[in-house]
């Protein structure tokens, strides 16, 4: 009978576990401000496993016991790791900052002076190094015409083209 209840209890609570890794990057081309707005959703507790993996430091997201300095690691990995070329120009990438929504966190990029998009090569390498199936999933939108990669490992790049 004891049993039964510890694997109960163990489903209940393995059922809270996300089984699967991937991250959303909404892209967004802003004609006007001529811009690349950029928010990057990622579950919080990989990004802080693999930080903390990284830096050699237990890392808390939720509690952080120095906020300035998770920040620094936070902008420094997502800058190696998220990377833009527009026309075949690189795109200089601006950290904005980061706010926790349950189980997952947004992450806000900005590229000011972007052209027009006629190609976007995008790489993004998110936690690929960290977990074997972790896939990034980014939608581009422009001129209401939205398109999708789906990135992971051994495919960490890929282009758009809006010609």
């Amino acid at each position: 009978m004891l049993y039964n209840y510890i694997v109960i209890w163990m489903l209940g609570w393995m059922v809270n576990l996300h089984p699967f890794y991937i991250s959303v990057t909404d892209v967004n081309y802003n004609t006007e401000a001529q811009s690349l707005e950029i928010a990057q959703k990622i579950f919080w507790d990989d990004l802080e496993q693999a930080l903390s993996k990284k830096y050699d430091e237990d890392l808390d997201f939720l509690h952080p016991q120095d906020p300035e300095r998770l920040n620094g690691f936070v902008k420094a990995y997502l800058m190696d790791n998220n990377i833009y070329e527009i026309n075949g120009n690189l795109v200089k990438l601006e950290y904005l900052g980061f706010e926790i929504e349950e189980d997952a966190a947004w992450f806000y990029l900005e590229a000011k002076n972007v052209p027009v998009p006629q190609k976007v090569k995008i790489t993004n390498k998110v936690l690929i190094s960290d977990f074997q199936d972790q896939q990034n999933m980014i939608n581009f939108y422009f001129n209401d015409e939205p398109k999708t990669l789906i990135l992971y490992k051994g495919k960490e790049e890929d282009t758009l083209s809006f010609e």
